[in-house]
């Protein structure tokens, strides 16, 4: 699934524009999708909503830039919501054939794109020429876009998950802002404390509808120690111990101690709506979940702070980590393959530009100091590169992050086929918090036979 994603302008052009002096000598009049005079024009998703008036600035300008950069390549941009990636309205995108030339998608969507016959193979375009911090990213982010050894799609950003916690809350309930829950027992007590300020505050909140019920779900069973699907991706492996202790977890909060608020059937927007009008004491989520509570849901950086993900009884056995990227549409020419290539390199993928151009980033838009994105591999020159800017133009209280940043959980990655079996897994998680009398057992049960017969039909 996706974070959040964030625009930043460019500040520095050199090391792109040779980039696009290869792709002019490559070029070919004749190609069909080159014009008489050789020129390239692409479309690109994810331009952010008229809403988000800064973001969408600075990728305008950012676009204006790179094609002064590069005259004979036009970036067309289409903006297809705040969340880019709505599972139901991508997956019709892809059935109707309108995805832009290059598109964007989270981690888990390859599967999806190969099956829909609109990803193009573009490994033989991938290379230090066209992407030149191509071996300083992640063998894991890479491998999300990676099919039988061959490319079809660009990771832009790569994420794990911890517990987000509103400080003014904690203080509020006489809970030690330095010392978060780092069980889920102490996540339940801490959320008992924080619902009992009343004001319609939830102690801890999440998900149960729109695919992310069965996304939290799956991040909280890697924190028990589990997986949702068996080693070999054929079957689920969630109706067991793991998966009840996920639910009861939740039922217990809800039900038992009522701190986890009367509305539920909460997705993306609706979770971070009420965090940013102070109505949540926790969640799960990515570091830049703080972002969009900030630049879309009217809330403070100031307030919140990060932890890793709570374990059942110690620390989290496991956390997921996903993201999300940018494939490339069938049927595009050589050159256009590369003009969005290089795109994703000027835009996404360079230290100091793009996402990456904390300069001229200011909090309300553009958090610098956050532990995201992991992008680079540690120790690779990217990595450090970016680590010392990020450092050097931090404008959050970098500590607020520190316990999640110095604590790692191993990360554990979406299985293939995620937004089928999180949209399967819904059902269990808004069953538990909409319904007192659910049995847990017969939830998994049902759950695990649906996930069983998706996988089967995927083969």
């Amino acid at each position: 699934m996706l974070s959040v994603p964030r625009y930043r302008k460019v500040a520095s052009i050199a090391l792109v524009a040779g980039v696009g002096l290869a792709l002019a000598a490559c070029s070919t009049k004749g190609d069909s999708s080159t014009g008489a005079d050789g020129k390239v024009t692409i479309t690109v998703d994810c331009q952010p909503v008229g809403a988000q008036k800064d973001l969408l600035r600075d990728w305008n300008a950012d676009v204006d830039a790179f094609q002064k950069l590069h005259p004979n390549i036009t970036i067309k941009s289409v903006s297809v919501g705040a969340q880019c990636d709505n599972p139901p309205d991508f997956t019709a995108r892809l059935a109707g054939g309108t995805v832009t030339d290059v598109f964007y998608g989270y981690m888990t969507d390859l599967q999806q794109v190969l099956d829909s016959g609109q990803a193009q193979d573009i490994t033989q375009y991938v290379t230090k020429d066209t992407i030149p911090t191509w071996d300083s990213i992640s063998d894991g982010a890479k491998g999300a876009f990676t099919d039988g050894g061959k490319i079809y799609g660009i990771p832009t950003k790569n994420y794990s998950m911890g517990l987000l916690y509103n400080k003014n809350l904690f203080q509020q309930a006489g809970l030690d802002v330095k010392n978060p829950p780092k069980t889920w027992a102490e996540v339940r007590d801490a959320a008992k404390k924080i619902a009992a300020l009343g004001n319609g505050i939830a102690g801890y909140s999440d998900y149960s509808a729109g695919n992310t019920g069965g996304w939290h779900f799956t991040a909280e069973l890697f924190s028990q120690g589990g997986n949702p699907v068996t080693d070999d991706g054929k079957k689920a492996n969630f109706n067991n111990a793991q998966g009840k202790q996920v639910l009861q977890n939740l039922k217990d909060m809800r039900y038992t101690d009522n701190s986890m608020g009367s509305k539920q059937l909460l997705q993306w927007p609706d979770l971070l709506t009420n965090a940013g009008a102070g109505k949540v004491g926790m969640f799960v989520g990515a570091p830049d979940a703080t972002t969009a509570i900030v630049t879309q849901f009217q809330g403070k950086y100031q307030d919140w702070a990060m932890a890793p993900l709570p374990g059942q009884d110690g620390a989290a056995k496991g956390t997921l980590g996903g993201g999300e990227g940018y494939f490339f549409k069938k049927g595009l020419s050589a050159d256009q393959v590369k003009a969005g290539l290089m795109w994703l390199a000027y835009e996404k993928l360079t230290p100091g530009k793009g996402q990456f151009d904390y300069v001229r980033s200011k909090p309300e838009n553009n958090p610098v100091g956050l532990p995201q994105p992991q992008l680079f591999t540690p120790g690779s020159d990217a990595f450090k590169q970016d680590n010392d800017l990020k450092m050097a133009n931090a404008n959050v209280t970098v500590e607020d992050f520190a316990l999640f940043a110095n604590n790692p959980v191993p990360i554990k990655f979406e299985p293939a086929n995620a937004q089928a079996i999180y949209a399967i897994l819904d059902g269990a998680m808004s069953a538990i918090l909409t319904d007192p009398n659910a049995n847990i057992d017969d939830q998994l049960k049902k759950a695990s036979d649906k996930v069983d017969q998706a996988l089967a039909a995927a083969k």
